[in-house]
């Protein structure tokens, strides 16, 4: 056995192994440690794949960012997780059956999966053989789909700005700055110089 089906059998392990334990875990700060692990692994496949753009992207969105995310909330929140799994076991029937459909989908999907002739003439006129993955996915990115790729960041921007004034709430009861009041407030009226007496208060 060489060394690459040595590595993609361990990592195929791993991810199945990290998967499974994600869902069967009692402890959610382990279920989270285990997602790592499954996001590592996947990683790991990619970068067997020749894929190390995603790779890496996996490992600094996924590990670096989604799952240290989840395991601080995890950990800052005092969620009740007993009554919260009393609550999910009385709709598992119901996500048993989604869990099945979604297979049953999957396995349509795979079945009548064919990959064209014009993806393979695309892949070969893309990524030549000098050329590295990264430098690839950057050259069609920024030359073939610029104006595509700067829409959709814009549609993002958007979207944020959306969000930010759809969730913006003004409270009353909030004392808040006042930065024009603070600017042009005249000294002369904004301290006052008593006189305090020894032994007295104001």
């Amino acid at each position: 056995m060489s060394v690459v089906a040595l590595a993609f059998y361990l990592f195929a392990i791993c991810v199945i192994a990290g998967g499974l334990m994600t869902v069967i875990s009692r402890n959610p700060v382990h279920s989270v440690l285990w997602l790592i692990l499954a996001f590592l692994s996947s990683a790991g496949l990619f970068v067997l794949l020749g894929a190390e753009f995603v790779a890496m992207l996996l490992i600094i969105v996924y590990v670096g960012a989604v799952a240290v995310l989840f395991l601080f909330v995890v950990m800052m929140l005092d969620v009740d997780f007993a009554e919260l799994k009393a609550e999910m076991a009385k709709y598992m029937p119901l996500a048993l059956l989604i869990g099945l459909v979604l297979l049953m989908q999957f396995g349509m999907a795979y079945g009548s999966w064919e990959i064209t002739d014009s993806a393979r003439a695309a892949r070969g006129a893309v990524t030549p053989d000098q050329l590295e993955n990264t430098a690839a996915l950057g050259m069609l990115l920024y030359d073939q789909y610029f104006l595509a790729f700067q829409l959709s960041g814009l549609i993002l921007l958007v979207a944020m700005i959306g969000a930010i004034v759809l969730t913006l709430r003004h409270r009353t009861d909030v004392k808040r700055q006042d930065i024009l009041a603070q600017i042009y407030r005249d000294p002369a009226k904004a301290m006052e110089l008593r006189d305090v007496k020894p032994g007295q208060g104001l």
